[in-house]
């Protein structure tokens, strides 16, 4: 399957926000967290807000090491989303997406106070998502 994106490039607000998470999960991968992250944005009934989201940190990773051996699954469920969001799954309209559910996830999974190890953060997965 043909990524949306060849690389991602972090906001600093994002990396500061996974310095956090991997503090708090000892998860020490960005990749792994990136994840995370991703499918819990992907979980919220709502769609990201279109915001700018600027490259300005030093953290920057491909496509493959981002999805690892789970890539094509989370493109699929990028582009089901994409579906469902009434949006066109073209590579341009796929890689906007991923970079706003990619940052709004790690947002919420930083910003949740019931996240302060690897547990919850496995528990907060488990969690139905809010209708």
């Amino acid at each position: 399957m043909e990524p949306p994106i060849d690389r991602i490039k972090l906001s600093q607000s994002a990396k500061d926000q996974l310095i956090k998470l991997k503090r708090v999960t000892k998860i020490d991968q960005w990749n792994i967290l990136c994840r995370w992250a991703l499918c819990r944005s992907l979980a919220e009934p709502t769609p990201p807000s279109p915001v700018p989201i600027p490259g300005d940190s030093n953290v920057e990773m491909t496509w493959p090491t981002f999805g690892g051996e789970m890539a094509d699954l989370l493109l699929i469920a990028l582009k089901q989303r994409c579906y469902n969001d009434g949006l066109p799954i073209d590579r341009e309209t796929l890689a906007t997406q991923f970079r706003l559910h990619l940052h709004r996830g790690i947002g919420y999974l930083a910003g949740d106070p019931n996240i302060k190890k690897i547990e919850d953060l496995v528990a907060v997965s488990l969690t139905p998502p809010r209708t």
